[in-house]
């Protein structure tokens, strides 16, 4: 174990799949070193924000806008503005002094990786997808090391950075008893349904799940954990009230480890964070892929799962209440498909990726060094 000092920087983030796995690797590189000090670098979003203060770490943001989508003169104001968040992360490692750079996906992680690489620190990005984003592309080229999800991330088959590890996945952030899951949880005659959109929820899934109740027999016979995103809470949660279903509605939960334990199916979107999770935990689930992600990737990640038989696949364009009604009841009374899929799941499990890439930063730092 090493206990002298060793300063990381983490930038990307503002959505849970980029910001989770990033915390899952900072708390695996602080058990291996407890007098790290890590700094989060990424942007203002209040979810980014909050959810860093929760877990403990330090964060500052840096002025970033993505460039994908704008037109010519929105990509030449964000060309400047790339030129201005280049600026303030190289003063920052001066200020800093990182030993290392670990760049986890998202706009604002690009600047912060190139000025790593203009005053030659160590650097890694970390890709999630099955399909790479745009900045990580971009970044490959200026990467010491690419941490992958996926044993086939496409584009980079065979490429001499990439080291295939599996995503992070971050551990409980409370107790239990502290859940609410052993107070108020499903009784043994109920299925536990897990449903959620994301750290940003989805409307399509929160309608279509809605819908599916309303045709559904025994629903009685149903517990569900169902995370809205901010916009839809009261008005879910209300329609919970309506139709006498026992759940738990929330915008955003923190203790999703947790539930994911011991939920029995979950109805989700494909983000790479989440998929990792359903490995880990061999929870079943129907994917829904958000059809606007950044070049389709969670179709590709939901169709990784898919072939294996591990999930089923739902395209947003083809959710309804009935199609979704349909899916979930052939699954539920299957308790053998739902064993398989759950088996399947954990032989994709990569449990100790954190931990993977917390070593292989110390070790090259080491290296380096």
């Amino acid at each position: 174990m090493m206990n002298s000092p060793f300063n990381l920087i983490i930038t990307g983030g503002k959505t849970g799949g980029h910001l989770f796995p990033g915390i899952a690797t900072a708390e695996a590189l602080r058990q291996l070193n407890p007098e790290a000090n890590i700094l989060f670098v990424g942007t203002d979003a209040p979810f980014e924000v909050q959810t860093l203060e929760k877990y403990g770490f330090a964060h500052k943001s840096i002025y970033s806008k993505p460039i994908k989508g704008k037109n010519p003169f929105g990509k030449l104001f964000s060309m400047s503005i790339i030129l201005v968040s280049l600026i303030q992360s190289l003063i920052l490692m001066k200020t800093v002094k990182p030993d290392f750079v670990l760049g986890v996906g998202g706009f604002s992680s690009f600047a912060v990786v190139v000025a790593a690489w203009i005053m030659g620190i160590p650097r890694a990005i970390q890709e999630q997808n099955a399909f790479p984003g745009l900045t990580n592309r971009k970044l490959a080229r200026f990467a010491d090391l690419i941490f992958t999800s996926f044993e086939n991330t496409r584009g980079w088959a065979g490429h001499p950075k990439v080291k295939y590890v599996g995503n992070p996945v971050r551990k409980a952030s409370v107790q239990e008893s502290e859940t609410g899951l052993e107070k108020e949880g499903p009784r043994p005659d109920q299925t536990f349904l897990l449903v959620t959109g994301g750290s940003q929820g989805a409307t399509s899934i929160n309608t279509a799940f809605m819908d599916a109740l309303t045709l559904m027999d025994g629903r009685d016979k149903l517990y569900i954990v169902h995370q809205t995103g901010i916009q839809g809470e009261a008005v879910i949660r209300q329609k919970y009230a309506d139709l006498k279903i026992r759940a738990r509605v929330s915008a955003f939960f923190h203790d999703m480890p947790q539930i994911q334990k011991r939920a029995r199916l979950a109805v989700t979107r494909a983000g790479a964070g989440i998929i990792s999770e359903l490995c880990v935990h061999g929870l079943p689930a129907i994917l829904i892929p958000f059809p606007h992600a950044a070049d389709d990737h969670q179709t590709f990640n939901a169709k990784a799962l898919e072939e294996q038989g591990a999930a089923v696949l739902i395209k947003d364009r083809d959710l309804n209440g009935n199609t979704l009604k349909q899916v979930i009841e052939s699954l539920i009374i299957d308790q053998k498909r739902l064993d398989l899929m759950s088996e399947k799941l954990k032989g994709l499990a990569k449990s100790d990726a954190a931990k993977t890439i917390a070593d292989h930063i110390l070790n090259f730092k080491r290296i380096r060094g």
